[in-house]
């Protein structure tokens, strides 16, 4: 199920969620410094809240207060370090279901490298996030092909899209959170606009949406 797009001169609602288990520290930090370009992609489509969640360590899972702009989220992630422990990606999951029930959730945008989890779980979580209208969109450190066909089926069972990204290249990640940021804050044709003036990992994500 696609999403309807966001009303004119509403705020997009995002749920950022992240894999901040100890194998994950050098992207937790590039991400921190490179999150900003969602605010700023959005400031023309009603702009942007969001929604910062994470794992790590003994099942910990954590889901920050809703804020509207990067210095605030920088704060938040700068704070943080990574833990050693397994991936809770079900419990992230079933936290924007949650959430999106108490006030809609534009999207979740997912990065993460592993799955440690029952694949057919996920799957069914992720058809719940479809039905409720919420696109994940997972982008994928690495080439782990179990997190591959877990991923693949997370975005495409939820109605958003998955990317693989090269973790040596900051601006294919920027790229993809802001394009992600666009879609939230002013739907599909927003994010058409905005994939029609980048290349590269955007486009790919751009085609997958453009197919729902």
């Amino acid at each position: 199920m696609t999403p309807k797009p966001v009303a004119g001169g509403r705020r997009g609602r995002l749920i950022f969620g992240m894999d901040a288990t100890a194998s994950r520290e050098p992207m937790w930090d590039q991400a921190c410094h490179i999150q900003s370009e969602m605010f700023a992609a959005t400031s023309v489509h009603g702009g942007l809240d969001v929604q910062l969640c994470f794992y790590r360590g003994f099942r910990e899972l954590y889901a920050s207060r809703w804020v509207s702009n990067a210095g605030e989220l920088q704060r938040m992630m700068s704070r943080t370090r990574c833990a050693g422990g397994l991936t809770q990606i079900g419990r992230l999951l079933n936290h924007a279901i949650k959430e999106t029930k108490k006030q809609r959730v534009n999207a979740l945008i997912f990065v993460g490298d592993a799955v440690e989890e029952n694949i057919d779980v996920l799957s069914d979580k992720a058809g719940q996030l479809g039905i409720n209208g919420v696109p994940a969109f997972v982008f994928h450190e690495g080439f782990n092909p179990i997190a591959a066909k877990a991923f693949r089926e997370i975005a495409s069972l939820s109605g958003g899209a998955y990317c693989s990204f090269d973790a040596s290249s900051a601006q294919q990640l920027k790229d993809l959170l802001a394009a992600v940021a666009v879609y939230a804050a002013g739907g599909r044709t927003a994010l058409e606009h905005f994939g029609s003036r980048r290349r590269g990992v955007v486009a790919q994500l751009t085609h997958q949406i453009k197919r729902k």
